[in-house]
């Protein structure tokens, strides 16, 4: 899953420390994507302070939504639906049509959620705000981030830049996968390429906008039985 629809989940919290707990985890990864952090396995650092402890509820909740999405029904079905959507784009070139489909599914919940009022994205660029603090600082030394200066630099300007709006147009997602596959290969979507995805996402996208709100449904009432 991505940002917004880990947020999805945490739309009505008022704790900022979190709201930005569930999305550490991808915001670590989008910062380096070598770096490894695990948390969870040492919870006893972070006792320290409220903020360290709502952090971590968040990171736990962040990866027990992913392990209940990936498991899912709806994820096998649906990323067999998009890849046959974008096989006929990948005829050529290095990139798998699975792991497009996968990447691509998620990036396409966040859009359905962007253009609609099932999430507030100014109350959740507000909330990652308040809670880039030193408390964050301390809960990322506690867990080993390699280079602390980096990811502040990069959080800021994810907060910035506002870039999740960017997910509202059908393009953006194109732009968005073909910069997620350029960590795998170096020339891996040409320009046709990118305008023929583009068509077979958004006619994903209508495929799927009825019934997409079934797997937040379902994972909302899994997630509510866990305790984190």
């Amino acid at each position: 899953m991505n940002f917004l629809s880990h947020y999805y989940f945490e739309r009505n919290n008022p704790d900022y420390y979190m709201v930005l707990g569930v999305v550490l985890p991808d915001l670590v990864k989008n910062a380096h994507k070598d770096w490894n952090l695990n948390p969870q396995k040492e919870p006893d650092l972070f006792n320290g302070s409220e903020a360290h402890r709502s952090l971590l509820k968040g990171w736990r909740k962040h990866l027990e939504a992913d392990k209940i999405f990936h498991s899912s029904a709806f994820f096998t079905e649906q990323t067999a639906l998009l890849k046959q959507h974008i096989l006929p784009v990948l005829s050529t070139g290095p990139v798998k049509p699975f792991f497009l489909a996968h990447i691509g599914l998620e990036l396409v919940l966040d859009h359905l959620l962007s253009i609609t009022a099932l999430v507030n994205m100014d109350t959740f660029y507000q909330q990652l705000a308040a809670a880039n603090t030193p408390e964050l600082d301390s809960f990322l030394l506690l867990a080993g981030i390699p280079d602390l200066p980096k990811f502040k630099h990069f959080l800021s300007e994810f907060i910035k830049s506002r870039y999740l709006l960017s997910y509202q147009k059908p393009e953006n997602i194109s732009y968005a996968l073909n910069r997620i596959c350029m960590r795998l290969w170096a020339n891996p979507l040409t320009e046709n390429q990118l305008t023929a995805l583009t068509a077979a996402t958004i006619l994903f996208k209508e495929e799927l906008a009825n019934s997409y709100r079934d797997i937040f449904t379902d994972m909302e009432a899994q997630l509510s039985m866990k305790t984190f």
